[in-house]
């Protein structure tokens, strides 16, 4: 809200009541993760105890937007505060050797580049953040629209053209009428605030098993840790390309990239120092737009009440997919949500329980691809009879798709457990060689899809692994901790 016309209500401690005051929300940026990473590191920045005085210079910095004008026939409000976070391409103050360096090149589509919903729970001890993937097919409600100013009827959509159609009115009333979540705050965020608040914050370390390269960002990380500065950083969550996820990939590095973020935003001292908090406030305030809500007293209050927020505390989930592909005439392809998982996500969001509730339990080892999809064919390597049998049945009863056919291999000497498998299956070999300790990986042109284990006289035992698995949304749930680096 603006410095000079407070609310009545800001002056004076609120009462205890169901609802607590809105969280801040971000301004477009690349992804959804920027835009939680935004929100969420204003939220413990605000927690230094700050004065009121520079949180009030800073407000002005904000710019206004009314994403709630005229709305009616709202979700009913539930319990903590839900923020949707909405990144745009917006790219106007990005220099032109940025451009050029971190592909930033083209016109911007005006729309939404990633949404997520942001919900702090009403005791301020938990943080779950829910991913729209940008491509989710939507029907939108009757509207006019932002640029022609034609009303239109409802019709289908992917998720992420609510924006450009309708700008955040439409954006935030396709999502209430999708989700049932009363949105209480309106953020967006765009390249450079997201640039500026990883530089100021002097770079977040990410790690990732596998090189990551994507021709289209210009992004190329070889396999281990890295501290990723602005430019670097805004690759590494918009890449599309990196592997053949897709989108899904993409959101689960955000997801990861904001997990580090807090990490590096509440453990590296920024928080202690004034000047330092009032760089990264202006970093991340300087270029989002919000809703008139959202001001100097909901900061203050939300990061008083949230001097203990750290990556444990929060949660990542995306919405649990249906059906890929779903294909819609006019629309393209799109992402259909499966409509009991993601009811029942969007029920624990308004009744404000915790999303890793539904998370299984068991400590299986996780893996680039499940063993679901990967196939496999066992061969007995040594003389011992029987081998061959025991290590597809333990294959197959920890969800690897063996043929059920064991056979001898030709060489019966083997001592040590040899996965052969064609280089364009690598990931699968290196989900298979994490299911067995000490194996050997045999690259073999040609081979096909199909995986092959020479099971060797060192082999004891199949470990369990799994893979996050981003269309099961509620088992898909991950905490902080657990994707930062270990």
């Amino acid at each position: 809200m603006p410095a000079t016309s407070p609310r009545p209500s800001a002056a004076r401690p609120r009462p205890p009541q169901r609802r607590p005051p809105r969280p801040p929300v971000r301004r477009g940026r690349p992804r959804w993760a920027m835009r939680a990473v935004t929100t969420l590191s204003v939220v413990v920045l605000a927690s230094a105890g700050i004065g009121h005085a520079v949180m009030t210079s800073l407000d002005a910095d904000i710019k206004r937007v009314d994403p709630f004008k005229d709305m009616k026939n709202r979700p009913r409000a539930g319990h903590g505060m839900n923020v949707l976070l909405v990144g745009t391409d917006g790219r106007d103050r990005i220099t032109e050797e940025e451009r050029r360096k971190y592909r930033l090149g083209g016109a911007p589509c005006h729309c939404t580049d990633t949404i997520m919903i942001v919900h702090i729970s009403e005791d301020r001890e938990r943080a779950s953040v829910v991913s729209l993937p940008r491509d989710s097919y939507a029907m939108t409600p009757e509207h006019v629209d932002g640029t022609t100013g034609e009303r239109h009827r409802g019709h289908p959509i992917k998720i992420n053209a609510a924006y450009a159609e309708g700008g955040p009115q439409l954006t935030v009333r396709t999502v209430e009428d999708m989700t049932h979540v009363k949105i209480d705050h309106y953020l967006e965020v765009d390249f450079t605030s997201f640039m500026r608040t990883v530089d100021v914050l002097g770079g977040v370390e990410i790690c990732n098993a596998d090189p990551l390269k994507d021709a289209y960002t210009g992004l190329d990380l070889a396999a281990g840790r890295h501290v990723l500065l602005g430019g670097q950083a805004l690759q590494y969550v918009r890449s599309r390309h990196a592997d053949g996820s897709s989108d899904l990939g993409r959101m689960k590095r955000q997801q990861r990239f904001l997990a580090a973020l807090v990490e590096r935003a509440t453990s590296s001292g920024v928080l202690l120092n004034p000047m330092k908090f009032r760089d990264v406030a202006r970093a991340v305030l300087g270029s989002v737009r919000a809703d008139k809500g959202f001001g100097t007293d909901e900061l203050l209050d939300l990061g008083r009440a949230m001097r203990t927020f750290s990556p444990s505390s929060s949660e990542f989930t995306t919405v649990p997919i249906g059906q890929m592909g779903y294909a819609v005439k006019g629309v393209g392809s799109t992402l259909k949500w499966d409509p009991v998982k993601s009811a029942r996500l969007f029920q624990s969001l308004r009744e404000d329980q915790p999303l890793a509730a539904h998370k299984p339990k068991d400590k299986a080892l996780l893996v680039p691809v499940s063993p679901q999809q990967i196939r496999v064919q066992v061969e007995n390597g040594t003389a011992t009879g029987g081998l061959g049998k025991r290590v597809d049945a333990a294959l197959a009863s920890t969800g690897f798709r063996t043929t059920g056919i064991p056979v001898d291999s030709a060489d019966r000497t083997l001592k040590r457990t040899v996965i052969a498998y064609d280089p364009r299956w690598d990931r699968s070999a290196r989900s298979l060689a994490a299911a067995l300790p000490g194996s050997e990986l045999r690259a073999v042109k040609g081979q096909g899809a199909v995986l092959k284990v020479l099971a060797g006289a060192d082999f004891e035992r199949v470990r369990k692994v799994r893979a996050e698995d981003e269309l099961q949304g509620e088992s898909g749930v991950v905490t902080g901790d657990e994707v930062g680096c270990v």
